[in-house]
C-alpha cells in the first residue's frame, strides 16, 4: 500500500513497543479501534445525511450548507480524537499546554 515491507513494518512495531512499552500497547490499540469506529459511524452518517438532499433534487443553494456540515463534522472528529490522544499517550497535553503557551507569548511579542 505504501510500500512497506514486513522488515520496515516489524522495525515500526518495535520503535512503537520501545516508545510506549508493553504495558501501554493495549489500551492504546483499542484506543485507536474505537477512534476507527466513530470516524467510520461519523463517515455513515454524513453520507446517509447528504443522500435525502440529493434524491429531494436539491439545488446548488444547498451546497454551502453540506460544506459546512462537512466542516462541523471535521471539527467534532478532530476534536474527539484530540480528546483521545491527550488521555491515552504519555507528554502529549504537557506539548499541547507548551504549545499554547508559546502561542500566547508570540501574540504578546506581535
Amino acid at each position: 500500500m505504501f510500500g512497506l515491507g514486513v522488515p520496515e513494518i516489524l522495525i515500526i512495531v518495535l520503535i512503537i513497543l520501545l516508545i510506549f512499552g508493553a504495558k501501554r500497547l493495549p489500551s492504546i490499540g483499542a484506543g485507536l479501534g474505537q477512534t476507527v469506529r466513530e470516524i467510520a459511524k461519523i463517515k455513515k452518517d454524513v453520507s446517509g445525511d447528504e443522500k435525502p438532499s440529493k434524491e429531494t433534487g436539491a439545488n446548488e443553494d444547498s451546497e454551502p450548507e453540506s460544506k459546512s456540515l462537512e466542516g462541523r463534522v471535521a471539527e467534532s472528529l478532530q476534536k474527539k480524537v484530540t480528546d483521545k490522544i491527550l488521555g491515552q499517550v504519555p507528554g502529549i497535553k504537557q506539548a499541547k499546554q507548551i504549545k499554547d503557551k508559546a502561542d500566547k507569548i508570540k501574540k504578546i511579542v506581535s
